[in-house]
C-alpha cells in the first residue's frame, strides 16, 4: 500500500506534463494554420466560387508556354514561389522540430509506429487539416521518421497533407468542374492509403525490422539530454541543415527548366499515352505552391492542352517533388523513395487515361 501511494503522484505529475506538451503543440498548430492555411483559404473559396478561378498560373503567368530557361527565369520563379509558400514552409520546420521535442514517443509508436493499415489510416487522416504542399509537409515527415514512425504512416501523413487537401477539392470544383475533383480524390486516396501502406513491405525486411525496434525500445528508454529550448533549438539546426539547402537549389533548378518540362501542346495529342505519361513524370518532378495545380491546368487548357495531360499533372504536380524528395531523402531508404516516385507518376499516367476518356 504504502509503494502505490508514493507512485501514484510521480505518476499523475508525469502524465499531466505529457498532456500539457500534447496541448502546446497543438495549440501552436491551431493558431499556425488557422492563420496560414484555414482563414486564407475560407476567403479564397468565396472568390473561387464567385469568380471561376484562383489567379494566375506561376508556370506561365498568361502565356500558353513557360520562358525560356536562364538564370532569370529560375530566379523568377523561385521568387513567385517563396513568396507563396514561406509562411507555411516556416510553419512546417517549427511544427516538424516541435514535434520531436513535445510529442510523447511511446505515444507516438503506440499509434503511428505499426506497419499495419491502421497506422497508416490515422497518418492519411491527421494530414486532413494539414493543407500544406508536399516540401512544406515535409519537415514534419521527417520529424516522425525521426520519432521511428513507421514508413507507412509517415508517408500517408506526407501524402495526404497535398492530395486530400479539402480546399484545394473545394477549388478545384469551383473552378475546373467536379468530374476534376472526383478524379483527383479517387486516386489521391489510392496514393494516399494503399501506396503508403504497400510502402511498409517495401521498406523492411525481417533484419531491419527488427533494428527498427530495438531503435524504437531504446528511444523509450533515453531520457531526453538538455532543456526543452537547447532540444528544439538543435532540432531546428538539424532540419535547416540537412533539408533547406536542397530545397533552395531544386528549386532554382526547376524554375529554370519548366519550359522543356512543360512543352506547348495541342488538343490532338489529349489521349496519347506517352504525352500522358511525359506530363505525369513532369508534374512529378516540379514544385508548386498549394493549389496552384488549379491555374497551371486551367491556362494550359486554355491554350490547348488536352484532358489526358491535364487530368495526369491534376494527381502528380502536388503530390511529390524533386524538391521533397531530396528533403526526405535522409529518412527514407532509396528503395522507398523510388517506389513512391514511380507509383505517382504511374497512377498519375490512370488519372491522365480516366481524364481523357472521361472529361
Amino acid at each position: 500500500m504504502t509503494h502505490t501511494s508514493t507512485s501514484s503522484p510521480q505518476i499523475n505529475r508525469i502524465s499531466k506534463k505529457t498532456v500539457w506538451k500534447v496541448v502546446i503543440f497543438l495549440m501552436i498548430a491551431i493558431a499556425g494554420l488557422t492563420y496560414i492555411k484555414w482563414w486564407p483559404y475560407y476567403h479564397k473559396a468565396l472568390d473561387a466560387a464567385a469568380k471561376h478561378t484562383i489567379g494566375a498560373s506561376i508556370l506561365t503567368g498568361k502565356n500558353p508556354t513557360a520562358p525560356d530557361p536562364s538564370w532569370q527565369t529560375s530566379w523568377d520563379y523561385a521568387l513567385a514561389y517563396y513568396k507563396s509558400v514561406w509562411k507555411a514552409a516556416v510553419l512546417g520546420i517549427v511544427l516538424g522540430s516541435l514535434l520531436q521535442v513535445l510529442l510523447p514517443s511511446a505515444w507516438l509508436l503506440r499509434v503511428l509506429g505499426k506497419t499495419t493499415f491502421g497506422s497508416t489510416l490515422i497518418g492519411g487522416l491527421a494530414a486532413i487539416p494539414g493543407m500544406m504542399c508536399t516540401c512544406c509537409a515535409a519537415p514534419l515527415a521527417v520529424g516522425l521518421r525521426k520519432k521511428n514512425v513507421s514508413v507507412g504512416a509517415s508517408l500517408a501523413f506526407w501524402l495526404g497533407n497535398p492530395t486530400l487537401n479539402p480546399a484545394t477539392l473545394v477549388f478545384m470544383t469551383f473552378v475546373l468542374s467536379w468530374k476534376f475533383t472526383l478524379i483527383r480524390l479517387v486516386y489521391g486516396l489510392i496514393l494516399t492509403f494503399g501506396v503508403s501502406f504497400y510502402a511498409n513491405r517495401v521498406a523492411v525486411g525481417k533484419q531491419a525490422a527488427a533494428q527498427a525496434a530495438a531503435a524504437a525500445a531504446d528511444q523509450l528508454q533515453q531520457e531526453p539530454a538538455g532543456s526543452f529550448l537547447q532540444r528544439w533549438l538543435k532540432s531546428i539546426w538539424s532540419m535547416l541543415l540537412h533539408i533547406v539547402p536542397a530545397y533552395v537549389l531544386a528549386v532554382l533548378l526547376l524554375g529554370a527548366a519548366r519550359a522543356w518540362l512543360f512543352p506547348a501542346v495541342g488538343e490532338t495529342g489529349a489521349g496519347s499515352l506517352l504525352l500522358i505519361l511525359g506530363f505525369a513524370v513532369a508534374g512529378m518532378l516540379f514544385v508548386i505552391p498549394t493549389a496552384a495545380e488549379i491555374p497551371i491546368i486551367q491556362t494550359l487548357m486554355s491554350f490547348g492542352l488536352g484532358t489526358g495531360p491535364a487530368a495526369a499533372l491534376l494527381l502528380t504536380l502536388p503530390a511529390v517533388s524533386l524538391p521533397s524528395l531530396l528533403m526526405i531523402s535522409r529518412f527514407f531508404s532509396k528503395k522507398v523513395l523510388l517506389f513512391v516516385a514511380l507509383s505517382v507518376v504511374g497512377i498519375g499516367v490512370v488519372s491522365g487515361l480516366t481524364g481523357a476518356l472521361w472529361l
